[in-house]
């Protein structure tokens, strides 16, 4: 598809299909979104309703996403979840990019015909070359759920929940070549409770991001923002890495609150699994079952006991794993290999008397 025909496309859409769109679109500033999983079409959503607004200053002229990819057991090769709003809101799937790699060249032809004045990103999963940078006048703006610099990374609400952190929060910042490194424009803080799992805390994040943005659009379009926004401190800088498969097994060497919050943190993907033996009472044979550990709390009391220190007990509604320093990790939902989440009684109950120890 030619440019002229792309820029026209682009000039006549909008959401709500307005038969006048066409007379203000050409006023309104080209803003193209970077976005990827489920989370950033809260962001895309938010960018949508405001451009319909009859003092909009912007327009959604492109979309960056990951390339479809093999879902639902690798059955299907689906569209990412951004895409697939997107295409869902009405919108041009000729103006849905979907590059392998930000920096290819047949793709930043086409994003520099569409003169995109400003570019939003929210978690897309692409590292951004130079070249694409200098593209958009007004900069590219990420929504990063951390309280910058701290948690720079791909991982940030992951490892701020492994950490144990009290409080985080989401920024946002200009993109610039250096990981998560960009001048913050504005930043909001929040609380963490101390049961919250990765994925709500998540979402939560990134719907506070999409008000903060849709707050600070203004100043970035005008270009104030780039006046405002307050350079990072690197010297105060952690960084936030991938989690790894190989890290999501349990170790029942460190106490419960270090277990408990990975639990939490590795929450969705990659989970957190631990090892247990089972023991037939009557025949003394030995079964090995892994689980995951899905649901967890640290035990308040100390009167957890069982008759050696490797034993796994039922307490009211939990399996009590003992744990270094004479800490005991509650666990009250698992979930076997190729099977239903269960709740903790429903695994005692199945194992119908036999012992169970924590390898």
């Amino acid at each position: 598809m030619n440019s002229s025909l792309m820029l026209r496309r682009f000039c006549c859409f909008n959401t709500s299909s307005s038969s006048s769109s066409l007379n203000f679109c050409s006023k309104k500033k080209p803003l193209v979104f970077l976005g990827s999983p489920q989370v950033s079409t809260t962001v895309l959503d938010a960018l949508f309703n405001a451009s319909t607004a009859p003092d909009s200053l912007f327009q959604v002229a492109a979309i960056v996403t990951q390339p479809p990819s093999r879902r639902d057991r690798g059955k299907k090769v689906m569209p990412s979840p951004v895409a697939q709003y997107a295409l869902d809101r009405g919108f041009s799937s000729d103006l849905i990019f979907t590059p392998e790699k930000a920096g290819e060249d047949m793709f930043l032809s086409n994003l520099k015909a569409l003169q995109p004045e400003l570019c939003i990103t929210a978690a897309y999963g692409n590292i951004l070359p130079r070249k694409f940078l200098n593209i958009p006048p007004l900069g590219t703006v990420n929504i990063h759920p951390s309280l910058l610099p701290l948690y720079r990374g791909a991982a940030p609400v992951q490892r701020a929940l492994q950490d144990g952190v009290k409080e985080t929060g989401v920024s946002l910042a200009f993109t610039v070549r250096a990981l998560d490194a960009g001048p913050v424009i504005a930043c909001e803080r929040l609380e963490v409770d101390d049961q919250i799992k990765a994925p709500d805390l998540l979402e939560f994040l990134f719907s506070k991001g999409s008000e903060l943005l849709i707050h600070e659009l203004p100043s970035i379009l005008d270009g104030s923002a780039k006046v405002k926004a307050k350079p990072q401190d690197d010297s105060k800088a952690t960084l936030a890495p991938k989690i790894t498969p190989e890290e999501s097994w349990l170790y029942f060497d460190k106490e419960a609150l270090v277990l408990h919050n990975k639990v939490r943190a590795f929450a969705g993907w990659p989970g957190t699994r631990a090892k247990v033996v089972v023991i037939d009472n009557k025949n003394g044979h030995h079964n090995i079952l892994e689980l995951k550990i899905i649901t967890t709390r640290v035990c308040n009391h100390n009167n957890v006991q069982g008759n050696e220190v490797d034993d796994i007990t039922f307490v009211k509604d939990a399996l009590a794993f003992p744990c270094a320093g004479c800490t005991t990790l509650e666990v009250l939902e698992v979930q076997l290999p190729g099977k239903k989440v269960i709740s903790a009684a429903a695994f005692w109950n199945g194992l119908r008397g036999q012992k169970v120890k924590k390898l």
